[in-house]
């Protein structure tokens, strides 16, 4: 295997998580719709509030980097949810398979090495290239991951 091959798996094992935290689909797995919306005590966010944004920011990454109709939604109005709970549980299920189908959608474009790890993406400028781009989405999730994990512990679902 090539340095670049193994590069790109490993990038794409980074972006499941499970390598250095705990991966997003086991902490959905544990928590139930009615516990999405509890902001526990002293915290300026619930669950929801958090992962709406790990699953706004992620989307906006991969249409900057693989779409051809990008357009920069304006921060921070976007990045976070208008709605500081989520309305019903259909609305939960969807965001959730949202932030499965753009994970899966970044990792095949990650793993196609006919993109380029080190050229700009699509919508990129000079070091905004697939190598950044991959790399935030990871560090960003590995953030909100350990605000989410505190959230599901102080819920007592961890």
């Amino acid at each position: 295997m090539t340095e670049a091959k193994l590069l790109r798996k490993q990038l794409a094992t980074h972006l499941e998580g499970g390598e250095a935290f705990t991966p997003v689909v086991e902490m959905l797995k544990k928590i139930s719709y009615e516990d999405v919306n509890t902001r526990p005590a002293n915290l300026p966010y619930s669950f929801y509030e958090l992962f709406f944004h790990v699953v706004f920011t992620q989307k906006d990454i991969v249409k900057f980097s693989c779409s051809d109709d990008y357009t920069e939604p304006k921060w921070p109005d976007f990045y976070w949810p208008k709605e500081k709970t989520c309305k019903n549980a259909q609305e939960w299920e969807t965001l959730k398979a949202e932030y499965l189908t753009d994970r899966e959608r970044l990792k095949i474009f990650l793993l196609d090495e006919s993109n380029s790890l080190l050229k700009p993406v699509k919508n990129g400028k000079d070091e905004q290239t697939l190598l950044r781009e991959i790399m935030l989405v990871i560090e960003h999730t590995a953030y909100h991951t350990g605000q989410m994990l505190v959230v599901l512990r102080l819920l007592n679902l961890h």
